[in-house]
C-alpha cells in the first residue's frame, strides 16, 4: 500500500514535561520519529493537522509521508499515540521510519463479509473473536484490511486464521485459531424470542368490553 496521506513536522530539542507542555500550548504535537538502526529524534506536528489525518485513515495500518522541514518526505507507521485522559486531545505521537526492502510487523483488522447459512436459515449466531491480524510483509504490501467471506458457514463451523490467504503477506498468529463461528442459539435467546412473540401476540387480541350489571336489561 502506498503512502498516500502526509503530514508536515519540524525537528525540536529534546526536553521535559514542561517543555512539551509549552509545546502543546502553541498548537503543536511532540513526536518522536525511530527505526531500525536509527537514532530516535524529536520533531513536533500541527495538533490540528495531525487529528484531522488520524480522523480519515486507518491509524495502524496506513503508510504517512512525513515532510520533515528542511530534509523532505519520510515514509512512516504511526506507531503509538497517547491521548489526553479525559479530553479528545493527542500528547504525543511515535512515528516508526520505513526502510525500503525491510520487513514490517502490524495488526490489520479483520472485516467479515456476507451471513452465513447457518444463521439465515438456521436462527445460528455469529460470533467473532478476532478482530485485527498480526502479519509481516514489506511495506509495499500492508493491505488496508483482511477479508473473510463468512456467507458458507453453517452451525458449529468456523473461520480460521490458516483460512486467510494474501498475496506476500504472512500471518503470525496460530493457523487454528478461529476467526469467526456460527454457534446455535442460547436457550436464552429461543426463550426470549418465545416469549417475545406470545407479548406480540397477546397484545394483538381484541381487547374485551365488560358490561355493567343491568347493561344487557336494556
Amino acid at each position: 500500500m502506498a503512502a498516500n496521506v502526509s503530514l508536515t513536522a519540524n525537528t525540536r530539542g529534546d526536553g521535559g514535561k514542561g517543555v512539551a507542555r509549552k509545546l502543546r500550548g502553541t498548537g503543536r504535537v511532540p513526536a518522536v520519529l525511530y527505526g531500525h538502526g536509527d537514532k530516535s529524534r524529536s520533531l513536533s506536528v500541527d495538533s490540528h493537522e495531525l487529528e484531522k489525518l488520524m480522523g480519515r485513515i486507518s491509524v495502524e495500518n496506513t503508510i504517512v509521508r512525513l515532510d520533515i522541514e528542511g530534509e523532505g518526505p519520510q515514509d512512516v507507521l504511526i506507531r503509538d499515540v497517547q491521548m489526553h485522559p479525559y479530553k479528545p486531545e493527542v500528547l504525543h505521537v511515535d512515528f516508526f521510519h520505513l526502510h525500503a526492502g525491510e520487513t514490517i510487523h502490524l495488526r490489520i483488522p479483520v472485516r467479515l463479509n456476507g451471513t452465513p447459512v447457518g444463521v439465515r436459515d438456521h436462527d445460528g449466531v455469529l460470533d467473532q473473536v478476532i478482530y485485527d491480524l498480526e502479519v509481516e510483509c514489506l511495506p509495499g504490501n500492508i493491505p488496508d484490511v483482511i477479508e473473510i467471506d463468512v456467507s458458507g458457514l453453517e452451525i458449529g463451523q468456523s473461520a480460521r486464521v490458516a483460512d486467510v490467504s494474501l498475496p506476500n503477506v504472512k500471518v503470525l498468529q496460530d493457523g487454528d485459531l478461529p476467526i469467526a463461528s456460527v454457534v446455535a442459539p442460547t436457550k436464552a435467546t429461543v426463550e426470549d424470542e418465545a416469549e417475545d412473540a406470545a407479548t406480540a401476540a397477546a397484545a394483538a387480541e381484541p381487547e374485551l368490553v365488560r358490561t355493567r350489571k343491568g347493561d344487557d336489561e336494556e
